[in-house]
């Protein structure tokens, strides 16, 4: 229940520092996909995100009336859309960039690295747990 509880305050707060930034999660998750990985498809940006290809839709058909992205068909595949980020979009990723920066900062402050490298072996392994 510690875990839950942590987990969801932890998340709201990060919410919380993207909306003040000028967006929200699912931007900012879109937006940091799209940036890493070069012309990537809706079907691989799904994946990377952990949502369902619809929800994606949704939220990339908000980004494009917002003008954050574009998307094309691929011209080897014309059944699927590449999608790129437009000026607006870099501009909006390195502003939420700078907003996640700052809140993991603030997140961490006075937490040494070994005991946050101890953490994330404990949440690694909790993960191995369920995966099992």
């Amino acid at each position: 229940m510690n875990l839950g509880r942590t987990a969801k305050l932890v998340a709201q707060a990060f919410d919380a520092a993207l909306v003040e930034a000028g967006g929200t999660l699912p931007v900012w998750l879109t937006l940091l996909s799209v940036k890493s990985s070069k012309l990537a498809n809706q079907r691989e940006l799904a994946g990377m995100i952990g949502i369902q290809g619809a929800t994606l839709t949704h939220h990339l058909n908000a980004m494009e009336a917002q003008g954050l992205l574009t998307r094309r068909r691929d011209p080897v595949n014309r059944r699927v859309h590449l999608v790129e980020l437009t000026e607006a979009g870099e501009e909006l990723f390195e502003t939420l960039r700078q907003a996640a920066v700052a809140f993991d900062k603030r997140l961490r402050k006075g937490l040494p690295d070994e005991r946050l490298a101890e953490f994330a072996q404990v949440l690694a392994a909790l993960r191995d747990n369920l995966e099992s």
